[in-house]
């Protein structure tokens, strides 16, 4: 069986590990600093196993032994924002984190394909393939997938109508400054602009680009995780199985919508290569403008760390 290994044990990283082990889609390595949280949260899990009718092996330790030989890495850990905080506010304190979870992930999961979940997401996805060396298409970021969500839960909210019925697609970096692009966002396949104001429209991207900040300052103690769990776990089916499917990925760019060596959120086929294609539709000026400003706004934080 496949092995999916996440390090940083909290409530994200929890959760993944409970959907890929609930699906039996790999066996679970949890890793995290805190002495005896992973290891009490994999029996807990591996525990429920039987319930589920999954064969996933699930196992925690605070060693990094535990994520040898993973077929896919998801790098968590770092430090959750809290009420006031930026995303931008955690760059130094998860740079560290993420830099030295990198460097264990190159010599113990040689061929593993990276997804960095740890925020600033955009630019420690970029820490993490620096730090790792490993091909830019094997490290990505998730971010677009969670923005997509939960642009696709405002509308469907809005109109009445299932989330499955909303397609969306969101550019750009994750959060503040993601871009949603109008032409991919349809509701059974009838574009949004003719179902609602051009305002509504704003209006839910407002509520969208504030999604995390929404939660965290409902939450108090924590952040976001249901979600963003959900959010990745259809990243980690997407490579194990090769489904070849198309998500909103950060991914490092080589000249795509005009930038290059930078990494931001894009339409991507993501498969067992990790980013096997970038896609390129055309977007509206006003949407290159923005995606533009994502990607400068990407860049500063990676000249802060060096990269």
């Amino acid at each position: 069986m496949k092995k999916v290994a996440i390090i940083g044990a909290g409530n994200v990283g929890a959760s993944i590990a409970q959907l890929v082990a609930q699906s039996g889609t790999a066996d679970v390595a949890l890793f995290d600093v805190v002495a005896g949280m992973p290891q009490g949260k994999a029996l807990d899990l591996q525990e429920a196993c039987p319930l589920w009718d999954s064969a996933s092996r699930v196992e925690g330790a605070s060693d990094y032994g535990v994520i040898d030989g993973a077929d896919v890495v998801v790098i968590t850990a770092g430090v959750a924002r809290k009420p006031g905080m930026s995303r931008d506010d955690l760059l130094n304190i998860n740079a560290g984190v993420v830099r030295t979870a990198s460097t264990e992930v190159a010599g113990r999961c040689p061929n593993a394909v990276v997804v960095v979940v740890t925020n600033p997401m955009d630019a420690m996805a970029q820490l993490s393939m620096s730090a790792t060396g490993f091909a830019p298409a094997r490290v990505m970021g998730m971010g677009g997938v969670l923005d997509a969500a939960r642009f696709r839960t405002f509308v469907a909210l809005e109109l009445g109508v299932s989330p499955g019925s909303v397609e969306a697609m969101v550019m750009g970096g994750h959060g503040d400054q993601m871009v949603p692009v109008m032409d991919f966002t349809t509701v059974g396949g009838v574009p949004l602009g003719r179902l609602l104001s051009e305002d509504r429209i704003k209006a839910l991207i407002e509520r969208t680009k504030s999604g995390g900040a929404e939660i965290v300052a409902l939450l108090k103690t924590g952040s976001a995780y249901y979600a963003p769990a959900a959010s990745t776990y259809k990243m980690i089916r997407a490579v194990l199985f090769d489904e070849k499917r198309l998500l909103a990925a950060s991914c490092m760019l080589s000249g795509q919508y005009g930038q290059s060596g930078v990494y931001a959120g894009v339409p991507a086929i993501l498969g067992a290569g990790g980013v096997e294609k970038i896609l390129e539709p055309a977007l509206s000026k006003d949407e290159l403008n923005a995606f533009k400003t994502s990607a400068m706004a990407v860049r500063e934080l990676c000249d802060k760390l060096g990269i």
